[in-house]
């Protein structure tokens, strides 16, 4: 099984810390040249100057469509390609009952969280991938599967990732190939509220008994983005400790 991606460039949104950042360890570890991508340039340049290999970066909220537009330029300019498209960003400005979301916050997460994998996807299809191929990795999540009542909105548009995923599969092959990954409970900054204080609590629901790490969704994306997954497409992978299939699942 080759889970190498020697020769290849990918691009990872949400890269300077979680799950992204694992992501484009992991990628480079296994021979990628790898672009990091979000808002913030001194997160980006420590993080991409503490890991091994070809690792660039470029500041830009995955929600611009103009920085997306500049960092998917920037990316093939450097690297000479992008074959593999990770998008990974993702926001959370509101927890609470779905029925109380303003629209500013909810605009706010479709943008970023939905509209995004749209955007990032058209502009690498354009710049390399209608012509070269490749491979886009979007990051779903549980809660798009099932029902959380603090984070209903913000499952409401990665249920949207989960169907994206599909459609592009679709359209896109059979040169690009599109999949999708759905965490469940991981061990990240944004998920703190979630884990912080009812983790070891969750933890003990879980077949696995224990929540996920970064590493554990990272492992998942690079066999995706590998051609060991040659023929998968359109495919959303669960790496949830079990939740789904726990008494309570959670997202």
């Amino acid at each position: 099984m080759d889970l190498r991606l020697d020769g290849r460039v990918a691009l990872v949104t949400g890269g300077s810390r979680g799950i992204g950042r694992a992501i484009a360890e992991a990628m480079a570890a296994s021979g990628a040249a790898v672009m990091i991508s979000s808002r913030k340039a001194t997160a980006l340049e420590q993080a991409a100057g503490e890991m091994a290999g070809d690792v660039g970066w470029f500041a830009a909220n995955a929600g611009d469509p103009d920085a997306a537009a500049a960092c998917v330029a920037a990316t093939v300019e450097r690297f000479g390609a992008l074959d593999i498209l990770v998008n990974n960003a993702a926001t959370n400005p509101y927890m609470g009952p779905l029925i109380d979301i303003d629209q500013s916050r909810a605009d706010k997460i479709v943008q970023v969280n939905q509209w995004a994998v749209v955007q990032w996807t058209r502009l690498a299809y354009h710049a390399w991938m209608r012509e070269h191929g490749g491979s886009v990795l979007n990051l779903a999540s549980i809660g798009g599967i099932g029902v959380e009542p603090a984070i209903g909105y913000y499952n409401v548009t990665k249920a949207a990732v989960i169907h994206l995923t599909k459609h592009l599969a679709s359209e896109l092959g059979p040169g690009v190939r599109v999949n999708a990954i759905a965490p469940g409970l991981v061990k990240t900054d944004l998920a703190r509220a979630l884990w912080e204080t009812h983790g070891d609590a969750i933890a003990a629901r879980l077949p696995l008994r224990r929540l996920g790490e970064p590493s554990d969704i990272a492992a998942a994306a690079v066999f995706l983005a590998s051609d060991a997954a040659s023929w998968i497409t359109g495919a959303t992978l669960v790496v949830d400790g079990g939740a789904l299939v726990s008494p309570v699942g959670l997202a």
